[in-house]
């Protein structure tokens, strides 16, 4: 048999599910693994991103 596929449409609920956080500023941050730590101006700087919206901050220590 074929694969089964949704005809509904997600409810508005659903469509905003996690976003309404960000959109507000309280994000998820979670530090980027991929580019753990990188130099800028002889500091230390770590990327940040949102796990929820994917939105990216960096931190110099």
């Amino acid at each position: 048999m074929g694969e089964v596929v949704r005809f509904k449409r997600p409810t508005a609920a659903q469509r905003t599910q996690g976003n309404t956080l960000c959109r507000r500023g309280f994000h998820k941050w979670v530090i980027n693994k991929d580019s753990r730590f990188d130099s800028r101006q002889g500091r230390l700087v770590t990327e940040y991103r949102c796990s929820r919206c994917g939105a990216v901050r960096t931190s110099a220590h």
